[in-house]
């Protein structure tokens, strides 16, 4: 593997924002901003032995900072933090203390993934990436100093390292919200296959916040343990926006989901520390101008999210999500992709 680093001449709050360039011996190339560690392009070559980007996102950094796709925004491609998916009403607490955040969403209105995080040097080609939350920013308790590594591999595989240490209790889920589309013309994701190894979903109540119950897939059309089309069973109009436990051991290495598309031939499987994969069909994906000019709209990609329970800080049954002073969060998460058809 082998790693570029160019400045994109933009500056937030007079830090610089750097494009990063891995590349492996393969031919595959994945571009990181250090803004918001959004991971910008993954090119591939498919079975056809084309060169093909299988993520959602923009030519160039200036796209990231346009006010009309933040004006509507989807997260393309950035590390979600402090806190990933909903907070039940943004409230939680920690040792008798309540916290009330301005968003419940994804860590809140001025998250992780707006700020310019800064690239640490590494012994070997990775690129490895650090902010130091203050204390208070976004009602979070705690100076939190996150890291995250990524690196690809010689077999077509995205490893993100994630750790993060706190000077005081602090609730943290973090996930990366790629958005990823494997068919070279894009388009709706209804015919690409899936399978995810989780035999209960997480309930959700009517803002799609989880209500602490387990549900079996059994029967329902979030049964994918035997993979069929993404669109087999869904509502057309609503798709999928849902977690999944996976069945694993807790906290060991294991497959989260494998996805395959047809015509290119490509297989993406996802491998994570984490419990639980949440399944997202881009049900409000409405950017007007993605790469090359072409717009993205709704089901036009998914996202495999993996976290720990959302609203862990509501349900004491769930794993917990507080992380301590003493104590270290780590998740490791794989992006591998493969062809399908040999």
């Amino acid at each position: 593997m082998k790693e570029n680093q160019i400045s994109t001449g933009r500056f937030i709050d007079g830090k610089e924002i750097f494009a990063v360039e891995l590349t492996n011996s393969l031919g595959s190339k994945v571009k990181i901003y250090n803004y918001g560690a959004i991971v910008s392009e993954f090119i591939v070559t498919n079975a056809k032995g084309e060169k093909q980007d299988i993520i959602l996102g923009f030519d160039d950094i200036d796209g990231y900072l346009n006010e009309d796709y933040l004006a509507d925004y989807p997260y393309l491609g950035v590390i979600v933090g402090r806190y990933s998916n909903r907070i039940k009403d943004g409230k939680y607490s920690i040792d008798g203390v309540g916290y009330q955040m301005d968003k419940s969403l994804h860590g809140g209105i001025t998250g992780f993934d707006k700020k310019v995080w800064n690239i640490l040097p590494t012994v070997d080609p990775s690129l490895t990436l650090q902010y130091i939350s203050p204390d208070g920013e976004e009602s979070f308790p705690g100076n939190l100093t996150v890291q995250l590594t990524f690196k690809l591999s010689d077999a077509n595989e995205l490893i993100l390292d994630y750790s993060a240490v706190t000077d005081a209790a602090t609730a943290i889920n973090l996930t990366h919200h790629t958005y990823f589309n494997l068919n070279k013309d894009g388009g709706n994701v209804a015919g690409h296959q899936l399978r995810i190894p989780a035999g209960n979903y997480l309930e959700q109540d009517a803002d799609y916040v989880v209500t602490g119950r387990l549900t079996p897939v059994a029967g329902t059309s979030h049964d994918f343990l035997a993979g069929k089309a993404i669109g087999h069973d869904w509502d057309p109009g609503e798709g999928y926006d849902q977690s999944f436990v996976l069945d694993k051991p807790y906290g060991e290495l294991g497959l989260a989901s494998e996805t395959t598309e047809r015509t290119s031939g490509l297989k993406l499987d996802v491998y994570t520390t984490e419990p639980v994969a949440h399944f997202y069909t881009a049900k409000y994906l409405n950017t007007a101008i993605g790469k090359g000019g072409k717009g993205y709209g709704p089901f036009e990609a998914f996202c495999i999210e993996t976290q720990h329970y959302p609203n862990s800080v509501n349900v004491p049954d769930f794993p917990t999500t507080i992380l301590r002073p003493g104590d270290t969060y780590k998740q490791t998460t794989i992006f591998k992709v493969s062809h399908s058809v040999k």
